[in-house]
């Protein structure tokens, strides 16, 4: 049985839904901490957890009052008491700490702890059970099988928190499985849709992190630039929903007010729309099996006038090609996709490569990786994690020669 509820059940929520929201600090906390910011008597925050950002993330422990606070840096603990002395609020650091976090008894857990380093937190919240909004496309793309097996096996319900996805968990209740003909997720196109092949290559930083639409951490924004990003969602839908690359499409969609779509077999097409604000997708995540009322602009399609649609360029933006290639090789290929795009990002913004070669190194770190034999499937979230550090090594001693080349 699925981990993913494909429709709706009839059960209300609990007069106070206790919630831990797993990276506070980011885009998508902020986004999920300013609706229960307007739902207070709804919710009871059991834990927040951050990066580095230790007053932002004492600053929202002072508003919200948890019972349990982690920062990933250890070196933040003692700046991190200092901030909350008086609050009885209890304070942790590290990995064990955040993983803590996740295993405390809150109903909902946000898990929007980026990178691999979230695969762990999200397990354990799945291991007890939890309600899991999901907006770490890595614990999907790292060890999908595993994961959702796990959440199978515990009972853990997960829901798509990412604007794509959750259009595609909605859409999904129109049919059943068996109707299912494919899902289409749509893409902006991000900064660089219209550029020439020669000008993405030389791309600069800034340019990169000018996406116009969504407002997003810098990684996301550059992976947006490279269609990496949309390439890692189509590896999650696949794990997320049990589909094949076969049934997943990508089609660009500049206006990013359409954000998936699901074709049937009468040939029905069933489509999610909202403005580019992810809020939207969090709300319904935070009120499933019911709705919330969310802060979002209403939707005014006359004021838009209108949507277009065009089909993926696989040749000016390979990173969705490569994604496709390593979803059909499995055995933890994606995994090694992942890991070889944060080090080639890494790259780039630290001005090592440009801007083009990002998915040449994914490209000759995959290939590497597979000329080894490494191929064994996934049994544990050890087994992914192996994997992501061997092949960060192997992309990491690929980049002088990438660097080379491109000078």
């Amino acid at each position: 049985m699925s981990a993913v509820p494909l429709r709706n059940n009839t059960a209300g929520l609990a007069e106070v839904r206790s919630i831990t929201v797993l990276g506070a600090t980011g885009s998508i906390g902020d986004s999920t901490m300013d609706l229960l910011r307007g739902a207070p008597e709804r919710y009871r925050v059991e834990a927040l957890t951050g990066n580095s950002n230790v007053q932002g993330l004492a600053k929202l422990a002072r508003e919200f009052s948890p019972r349990f606070v982690a920062v990933a840096d250890p070196a933040g603990l003692d700046e991190l008491r200092d901030a909350l002395a008086g609050t009885g609020i209890e304070c942790g650091a590290g990995e064990s700490a955040i993983i803590e976090a996740a295993a405390r008894p809150a109903d909902w857990v946000m898990a929007a702890v980026s990178g691999a380093a979230g695969l762990k937190p999200a397990l354990a919240a799945v291991d007890r059970g939890a309600t899991v909004a999901l907006a770490n496309k890595e614990c999907l793309v790292c060890a999908g099988d595993f994961f959702m097996q796990r959440a199978a096996q515990a009972g853990a319900c997960i829901l798509p928190a990412d604007s794509e996805h959750n259009a595609l968990f909605q859409a999904l209740s129109s049919g059943n499985r068996e109707e299912l003909v494919r899902v289409i997720i749509t893409a902006s196109g991000g900064p660089f849709r219209t550029w020439a092949a020669a000008d993405i290559e030389q791309a600069t930083l800034a340019q990169a992190l000018k996406h116009p639409n969504w407002s997003m951490g810098q990684k996301i924004t550059i992976d947006s630039a490279s269609m990496m990003n949309k390439g890692l969602e189509v590896i999650e839908a696949s794990y997320l929903f049990a589909l094949s690359p076969d049934e997943i499409d990508v089609l660009v969609h500049p206006q990013s007010i359409v954000h998936g779509m699901v074709e049937f077999s009468d040939r029905s097409v069933v489509a999610q729309l909202g403005a580019p604000d992810m809020r939207i997708p969090i709300a319904h995540c935070l009120g499933w099996p019911e709705r919330i009322k969310g802060p979002s602009d209403r939707l005014d399609l006359a004021k838009i006038g209108t949507l277009t649609f065009e089909a993926p360029d696989f040749e000016r933006f390979p990173g969705l090609r490569l994604a496709y290639d390593s979803l059909r090789a499995g055995h933890g290929a994606t995994t090694v996709f992942n890991a070889a795009n944060e080090v080639a990002v890494a790259a780039f913004i630290a001005g090592q490569i440009r801007f083009g070669a990002i998915a040449r190194l994914v490209e000759a770190t995959l290939e590497n990786w597979t000329r080894s034999g490494n191929l064994a499937p996934l049994t544990s979230a050890d087994d992914a994690i192996a994997i992501d550090h061997d092949a960060r090594k192997r992309a990491a001693g690929l980049l002088p020669q990438i660097a080379a080349k491109a000078s």
